[in-house]
């Protein structure tokens, strides 16, 4: 395998980088700066959507029929490297990276005509209704009932851990249809809007101080039956196939390879206690060192990945060692950085992670998001299939024990 980029890849490359040089200001890089979750805050996020939606460039998972960009795999790394180099947010884009797809290959035409025009541009915001209380990593314990009533289901129970719902006009969600036979095939996937009568959101507050999660109370909403997704039953096929996507987009190493970057840079301005910098310490080097070791071996499984799938070929199992490992390594990253800061990363100010609040930190400005994108990245092992999961997973599929 050769990670040398080809003559036409460069050009693309170098094409990429006059477009962000061009389009990302001041705003947008210090939005991006001040991220600590799974996404940017959402009013920057949303203007470098639209940016991207303008530019016809937001959709560069999806083919060319359906408005998108038709890159090939090499095209989609090389963007999102760059994009992680030049600084740009986080977006929180559900509806571009998993719903869309599931759209093209499940929906019926008319759900494809209604939907994924406004998430090409931006006006939709989709979020995802999935966990439950007592069904998180075993999903198949759901419990949110939808009863058939006419051409409505009504839905009654409640989601939780819902990220993004607060802000989110639309929920893609997996909804009980039947608990006669297998806890699988009584699911069903349905799709709605957040303003339907009958559904609450409540806010979740994390320990970072991050307001990313929810929980959503569903009480008798009603949702139209040509809102489903696939037939009434079907939902568990339709959320694995959905799953893939996601799990496929979870680990980027170029997000990775940043942080391993402030991370340096932020142990040259930190004392050692000894009479020097961090930098110069030989047990916090050796740390560093490690760190990047993991990283190049994350790296490594990721370029297969990108190999085979830009050969068309399907990645298979070590999907899943990438997304474990890549989770594990963001985390090991993120907590040096937090050993690093010690107590400067202790007060407590998430109004000073607000872009647009101009709340000022009491900390020296590098230590500002250290402790909270430690706190946040304990979740990395956990969404999109736990690390326990995904071991088990592999050690039945490929150890076959």
């Amino acid at each position: 395998m050769h990670a040398h980029l080809p003559a036409d890849a460069i050009r693309f490359r170098d094409q990429v980088r006059e477009f962000l040089r061009e389009h990302l200001d001041d705003e947008l890089r210090n939005a991006a700066r001040l991220t600590t979750g799974v996404h940017t805050e959402i009013e920057a996020g949303q203007r470098w959507y639209r940016i991207l939606a303008r530019q016809g460039w937001i959709a560069n998972t999806w083919p060319e029929a359906y408005g998108g960009t038709g890159w090939n795999a090499l095209e989609r790394y090389i963007f999102g490297i760059e994009c992680f180099k030049a600084g740009a947010p986080l977006l929180f884009n559900g509806g571009i990276r998993h719903l869309g797809p599931i759209l093209m290959a499940e929906g019926t035409e008319a759900q494809r005509e209604k939907y994924l025009p406004g998430i090409l541009c931006g006006e939709h915001i989709w979020c995802q209704g999935y966990s439950e209380p007592g069904a998180g990593s075993d999903l198949a314990a759901l419990k949110l009932k939808a009863e058939r009533q006419g051409d409505h289901y009504v839905l009654n129970g409640s989601k939780i851990w819902t990220t993004g719902a607060h802000f989110a006009t639309h929920m893609f969600a997996l909804v009980r249809t039947d608990d006669s036979g297998a806890r699988q095939s009584g699911i069903t996937f349905l799709l709605l809007e957040m303003t339907t009568p009958g559904l609450e959101v409540q806010p979740i507050i994390s320990i970072s101080g991050d307001h990313e999660l929810n929980q959503v109370f569903f009480n008798d909403v009603r949702v139209p039956v040509a809102n489903r997704v696939g037939t009434e039953g079907d939902g568990w096929r339709v959320a694995k196939s959905l799953m893939q996507h996601a799990r496929s987009n979870n680990v980027n190493t170029g997000w990775v390879r940043e942080a391993l970057a402030r991370l340096r840079r932020l142990a040259g301005q930190e004392a050692s206690g000894q009479g020097g910098s961090l930098c110069e310490d030989a047990a916090f080097r050796r740390k560093l060192a490690e760190a990047e070791i993991f990283l190049e071996r994350v790296t490594v499984l990721e370029l297969r990945v990108l190999a085979a799938t830009h050969k068309g070929d399907s990645p298979g199992a070590i999907s899943s060692v990438l997304k474990t490992l890549g989770s594990e390594v963001k985390q090991q990253i993120t907590e040096l950085a937090a050993q690093a800061v010690a107590w400067y990363g202790l007060p407590f100010q998430p109004e000073a992670l607000n872009p647009y609040a101009e709340s000022p930190f009491v900390g020296p400005a590098h230590a500002l998001t250290a402790l909270p994108t430690y706190l946040n990245e304990r979740a990395a092992t956990i969404y999109s299939g736990a690390s326990e999961v995904q071991r088990d997973v592999l050690a039945k599929r490929v150890l076959g024990l």
